[in-house]
């Protein structure tokens, strides 16, 4: 059965060690001129999102999103080696693409907050993006809000996948925006308390099926195989 699998990459795939947040600080120094008071508040927001409230924090005016991104581009391939050195893959995380990635009929990509150039640096920086379809995956430069992603991956899957449109899809992230954008687009989720959400947290934002972690491979297939079969 065909099946489109959206992996999260921070704190779901990896650990980044505080490097997400000095991306978004340095981007912030190059274009404003001067640091940031406060560091950058993530939790499964779009980098378009986190961007926007840097700058209406500090009293701000926004500059345009393609300068925005060109130096988050910049400040991530910076950082590529210092996250190589500081961070780490989740444990359980190679296995569970790998099985994912040999299944003929599933995709197997990511749905993130992060623009794909830094979801490039971030996966790449473990050797974990061989075994994902980076391609058709949906980025933070694509869509405001993350709910607004799923259509963009469903869309690419379709258009180089050739996955039809009623195939299911199941999103796996770490945090209450993951699960919110799974429940409000119809979508699987498999909430993974690896990051700083508790297993409790995820429930009471709409999960009904809550990890510990990744390191159980037959029991992940096993779930997405269950969605598969719906």
């Amino acid at each position: 059965m065909e099946l489109i699998v959206l992996w999260d990459i921070d704190h779901t795939l990896i650990e980044n060690s505080g490097v997400s947040k000095e991306i978004y600080a340095a981007a912030f120094t190059t274009l404003a001129g001067t640091g940031p008071t406060g560091p950058a508040r993530t939790e499964g927001r779009t980098d378009r999102l986190i961007m926007r409230d840097m700058f209406q924090r500090e009293g701000l005016s926004e500059p345009d999103w393609a300068t925005i991104e060109a130096a988050l581009a910049c400040a991530g391939q910076e950082r590529l080696r210092e996250l190589s050195r500081r961070g780490t893959a989740l444990p359980g995380v190679r296995d569970v693409l790998k099985a994912a990635s040999v299944r003929d009929a599933w995709v197997s990509s990511v749905l993130t907050g992060n623009i794909a150039a830094n979801a490039h640096v971030k996966v790449s920086a473990f050797g974990l993006d061989p075994l994902l379809d980076l391609a058709v995956g949906a980025y933070g430069a694509d869509a405001l809000q993350r709910p607004s992603l799923v259509a963009v991956a469903r869309e690419r899957a379709q258009c180089l996948r050739g996955v039809q449109d009623d195939v299911p899809v199941v999103l796996v992230g770490d945090t209450p925006r993951d699960v919110e954008a799974a429940l409000a687009t119809g979508s699987r989720i498999i909430a993974v308390a690896s990051g700083v959400h508790s297993r409790e947290e995820l429930a009471a934002a709409g999960a009904s099926m809550v990890l510990p972690d990744l390191t159980d491979t037959a029991q992940v297939l096993g779930i997405l195989e269950s969605f598969a079969a719906r």
